[in-house]
């Protein structure tokens, strides 16, 4: 099947400069006519054929979910660009309705990591329409080996679900229509509101994500109670288990109790008054922060965190 590659397209012949180029002015250009207008739009064309630095705040995302954990490994990202740098740019295409702004066509988790580390992305920018657009994010998670078969299907799936014809989706994801046929049939069997509570599950493959449809199809309740764990994989095995062991002429299985969470603590000011709660639920801790009694506070951590990290790492040794 001869296919399309839009990223190859985008990509032939533009590959990163050794010195990024500062994007100045980020608006697209409103060109004049004349000598004057036709040399301002070549240096644009080319500055757009080149790496850019655009500041992380200006960026939006755009196109399907491609990630059901967008955040795992983002701390482990932003450590490996904060020793080596980022290796490689994304790819934005200028905002369609706010000439001040882009959207991301791939490369979402290096944007999240920047913008968390106050870095500019570094950046190729391309004029793509929607379509364009989705096929270059899907062209591109299809080349990837860390999206799981269900993060893939679930692809497929909102690609299908916004309008777009099999062999389109096909094209995206460089697979033939039969297995574009069993991954949307999975992806509708099991359901969004399961998969999302679930996760990637990178250690499960298709096989058995067909199995936990086939169970889903037996029952006429909501399993994604079910869904329970300290990660993706370990929900998927727990929502497995528990529908293997149902039997449709019994009230579905109760979701097991979790041990009491541990009480709140309080953050306080030097007179008594509490400005932030402290919640322990054994996989994250959350910091709820009252901005009308912080005075401020609230702000300075948030634009602190990164060098308060820093401070604790090297106290720690590591």
């Amino acid at each position: 099947m001869a296919r399309k590659n839009v990223l190859e397209g985008l990509m032939k012949g533009e590959g990163p400069t050794d010195t990024p180029e500062t994007r100045v002015n980020p608006a697209k250009p409103r060109y004049k006519t004349g000598a004057i207008g036709a040399v301002s739009q070549s240096i644009t064309e080319l500055k757009r054929r080149s790496v850019v630095d655009i500041d992380p705040t200006l960026i939006d995302n755009a196109g399907l979910l491609d990630r059901l954990d967008e955040d795992d490994g983002i701390a482990a990202l932003m450590e490996s660009i904060e020793r080596y740098g980022q290796q490689v740019p994304v790819l934005l295409r200028p905002h369609p309705e706010d000439d001040e702004r882009y959207q991301v066509v791939y490369g979402r988790r290096r944007v999240t990591a920047l913008n968390r580390l106050k870095l500019p992305v570094k950046a190729m920018i391309r004029d793509l329409d929607d379509r364009d657009l989705i096929m270059a994010q899907g062209q591109e998670n299809a080349a990837r080996r860390d999206l799981t078969f269900i993060e893939k299907a679930n692809f497929a799936w909102q690609m299908h679900d916004a309008g777009y014809r099999r062999d389109v989706i096909c094209d995206a994801l460089h697979v033939d229509k039969t297995v574009i046929s069993r991954m949307l049939s999975i992806a509708d069997r099991v359901g969004q509101d399961l998969i999302h509570a679930i996760g990637a599950a990178p250690a499960v493959g298709r096989d058995r994500w067909m199995k936990l449809a086939e169970l889903v199809e037996r029952i006429e309740w909501d399993p994604v109670s079910l869904a329970v764990g300290k990660n993706s994989d370990a929900r998927f095995d727990e929502t497995m288990r528990l529908l293997e062991k149902y039997d449709p002429g019994k009230p579905p299985p109760q979701k097991p109790k979790r041990p009491p969470a541990p009480p709140a603590e309080y953050l306080k000011t030097p007179n008594g008054k509490p400005i932030a709660e402290i919640k322990d639920r054994g996989s994250k801790v959350i910091l709820t922060i009252d901005r009308k009694k912080a005075e401020g506070f609230d702000h300075w951590l948030v634009a602190n965190l990164a060098e308060i990290h820093r401070s604790w790492k090297e106290q720690s040794g590591e």
